[in-house]
């Protein structure tokens, strides 16, 4: 069976770290690319950042550009999002999901509908 399970979520204060990590199993983990993706209440689900597993290429939305980063255990099936300088609108359930890496195709990693697998979601809540 397909897990995508996040974990690592919780409270923290604005200005502080927290580490999110996304578990895979069930698929070829080195033939898709994970991405990281938000949602807070009311709003569309963003996307903040991915990473190829077949040769480790990041991409990063450039609202975390410099604050957050991405990174992959290819020996734990396991993507990692180290946030930092955390700010009250980074609030919102976290998301991790899965994009089979077309080979000849521009990854549009960014979109959504291109991520097949979809974790559960974690909670973070950035307080003042």
């Amino acid at each position: 069976e397909v897990q995508l399970v996040e974990s690592g979520g919780g409270l923290v204060q604005a200005g502080g770290s927290l580490r999110l990590a996304c578990a895979a199993s069930g698929f070829t983990f080195d033939d898709y690319a994970i991405g990281w993706f938000r949602q807070a209440p009311g709003k569309a689900r963003e996307a903040l950042s991915s990473i190829t597993n077949s040769d480790g290429s990041t991409y990063y939305a450039d609202s975390v550009k410099g604050r957050f980063t991405i990174s992959s255990d290819y020996a734990k099936n396991t993507v990692y999002l180290q946030m930092t300088s955390l700010k009250a609108e980074d609030t919102a359930v976290y998301y991790c999901a899965a994009l089979y890496e077309t080979w000849g195709h521009n990854m549009r990693w960014s979109v959504v509908d291109e991520y097949t697998y979809w974790g559960q979601g974690t909670q973070v809540t950035v307080s003042p």
